[in-house]
């Protein structure tokens, strides 16, 4: 198999935003320090108001919604995505 097949690895990300459990599926390089990534992220993008809770590889079923697009939609998460329609 080809050394570049795999560049990246998707994440798991639980973070608590204005004291509401938050949780984010991101994709990241291979060698990346996720943990510190997210963080820095985090605090550029909500200052104090949101905490990292964990960061933890995304099961295979989980990258599969990811890569697929089906996970779910909340509106209450701050990621830009406007909620689906039924």
């Amino acid at each position: 198999m080809a050394r570049f097949f795999r560049m990246s690895t998707v994440w798991v990300v639980e973070f608590r935003f204005d004291g509401h459990p938050r949780r984010w599926l991101k994709a990241l390089p291979a060698d990346a320090d996720a943990a510190a990534v997210m963080a820095a992220e985090l605090r550029d993008l909500h200052g104090g108001r949101a905490q990292l809770v964990s960061v933890r590889p995304a099961t295979a079923d989980e990258e599969g919604r990811y890569l697929r697009d089906e996970a779910p939609a909340s509106p209450l998460c701050p990621t830009g995505r406007a909620p689906r329609a039924d």
